[in-house]
């Protein structure tokens, strides 16, 4: 058989579905052995949309995400969404064609030297040279992805070992790893730790809205009432409905969340990802007592300096330090963070939309929020919208909110709303972006539209880089730089035969995301807001800290 069935054969035998990308002279062989196969090639508009469909796929299934490009150009619109996938911690792998081996060693047609290129964004990545290597490097890249911590793999495949002959069939079956049960010295210390505390905290990360993480994290906390804050990436560890959750912390100033963790007097970091909130933001003076508990050993870092590390499945952990503390009868202060909790959910209500009020995107979550179901999904782009979809959106189950917050890239929102839809036809998906990052994958609206896929597009329009703006007036006071026009959305999506809306009225917002949002099919919904919320919310937080140092 041709090396390209071959390795489509090994696509198969990992449980691939779908294969993102964009096709290209260098993968045609490829392309035509995955027309043959069980696995759905989806045409993609651009290669980084190809790269955030495998990269959200990834996180909501845990199985690698894949995505195909051609050589040179294609390979480095590739590049943004793989590193993505790889800080946010999603299991990815991406495939990229080449020219012929014999051509590689001269400057030559698009050629680059792409394997080199992709090295330091992904887990482990390698090209395929002799066809007998074809189910090693395969098994090989979805394992690595799939490890704990997951991430991205890669794997080069040039035009002229594709489409040579192999005898090699046998393929490598993959096979379930147990993973490392926690060390009884370091369980050990983290009981005496947690024997001295009266106010422990729970930070919990990417890490810990695995099935089995969360399950026993909430278990955890319930049996002992201790509070839980969020990274913007492990939103939905615990439900933000249970009286224990503090939502999110994350956020580049103080917000009131910070005040159960300078109370604390011990910080369980559980799967927490420095690459998404920097310690010295949370343990300036490294006055925090922190146990550190993941897959993984913790980064050597000047602010994040832990007593003792777990490092272990986290399921496990949780599980055993469950049992035991159950044993010994623990019991800790209840009760200290309810004045927190409640400020912070005071404060969420507080931005509800009356008649006649400016459309704020605060206000507009507390109405999306009422209108997807709990165990809906919001697909989060980076923006200011970003900030308060952290903050602010009530997050009840693992992947209920996705935030890219390790790169933290704008586009991923509407391409990930595709995938979403694609691994969960049935679920109620929301999309929501600001203008900036809606218009640099837009093209991906004819994805959607062609595949049929289901998944409400919130557009939130300000005309305006938000964020960066945000930033820039808590600095210095004004903006510049950020200013930006837009086309007609409404008609933009008609365009895509997508129907469009612009709602005009607090009222008419409501109707309108209410039905989009239950409809379960494909609309665009654009929200004129106005963004003075913004600099509002850390002039209020300001004068906060200031009345209660």
């Amino acid at each position: 058989m041709k090396v390209s069935d071959l390795f489509v054969k090994a696509l198969e035998n990992e449980g691939v579905q779908y294969v993102f990308g964009v096709p290209g002279e260098e993968n045609e062989d490829l392309l035509f052995s995955l027309e043959q196969s069980s696995i759905q090639f989806v045409p993609t508009r651009h290669e980084q949309g190809a790269a955030f469909m495998a990269d959200v796929w990834g996180r909501i299934t845990g199985k690698a995400g894949v995505c195909l490009a051609t050589l040179g150009p294609g390979a480095t619109n590739l590049l943004t969404g793989i590193a993505d996938a790889n800080l946010d911690k999603s299991p990815v792998v991406a495939i990229t064609g080449q020219g012929d081996l014999d051509r590689l060693h001269n400057t030559s047609h698009q050629n680059l030297d792409v394997v080199s290129m992709f090295r330091p964004v992904t887990k482990w990545n390698t090209a395929i040279s002799t066809p007998n290597i074809v189910p090693e490097v395969v098994r090989k890249a979805f394992k690595l992805a799939e490890m704990e911590k997951p991430g991205a793999t890669h794997i080069e495949l040039s035009e002229d070992v594709a489409k040579a002959d192999t005898q090699t069939v046998d393929l490598i079956q993959p096979e379930s790893l147990r993973r490392a049960a926690p060390d009884y010295k370091a369980l050990d210390k983290t009981i005496e730790l947690l024997k001295k505390a009266r106010r422990p905290l729970i930070i919990a990360g990417n890490g810990a809205i695995r099935k089995r993480a969360s399950k026993h994290l909430t278990e955890l906390v319930n049996a002992f009432g201790i509070p839980v804050a969020h990274t913007f990436m492990g939103k939905g560890a615990i439900t933000d409905t249970n009286d224990l959750s503090l939502y999110a912390i994350g956020l580049g100033f103080r917000d009131y969340v910070m005040e159960a963790v300078e109370r604390a007097d011990l910080i369980l970091a559980v799967g927490y990802d420095i690459a998404e909130y920097a310690p010295e933001a949370w343990n300036p003076d490294n006055s925090n007592t922190i146990v550190h508990i993941d897959f993984e050993a913790a980064e050597v870092y000047t602010h994040y300096r832990p007593e003792v590390e777990l490092i272990c499945d986290i399921s496990a952990a949780l599980w055993k330090l469950n049992r035991e503390m159950k044993e010994q009868k623990f019991s800790f202060e209840t009760g200290w963070h309810s004045g927190i909790r409640n400020r912070i959910l005071e404060d969420i209500q507080s931005y509800n939309l009356a008649e006649g009020d400016d459309f704020t995107i605060p206000g507009a979550l507390n109405i999306i929020r009422k209108a997807l179901p709990e165990s809906g999904l919001l697909i989060s782009d980076v923006g200011s919208h970003k900030m308060w979809i952290a903050r602010n959106f009530l997050t009840c189950c693992p992947n209920g909110c996705i935030i890219s917050n390790g790169l933290a890239t704008m586009g991923i929102a509407l391409p990930g709303g595709i995938a979403a839809s694609l691994a969960d036809p049935d679920r109620h998906i929301v999309a929501a972006m600001g203008d900036g990052g809606f218009m640099m994958n837009v093209q991906e609206l004819e994805t959607a539209k062609r595949l049929g896929v289901g998944c409400t597009v919130i557009v939130f329009n300000d005309n305006d880089y938000g964020l960066i703006s945000w930033k820039q007036r808590m600095h210095t006071g004004r903006s510049t730089g950020t200013r930006i026009s837009n086309p007609d959305f409404v008609k933009l999506a008609e365009s895509f035969g997508i129907p469009g809306y612009r709602p005009e009225t607090v009222r008419e917002l409501n109707d309108v995301l209410t039905e989009s949002i239950q409809s379960r099919e494909l609309r665009l919904v654009e929200i004129p807001i106005n963004p003075a919320v913004n600099s509002e919310l850390t002039d209020k937080l300001s004068d906060y800290w200031k009345n209660n140092s």
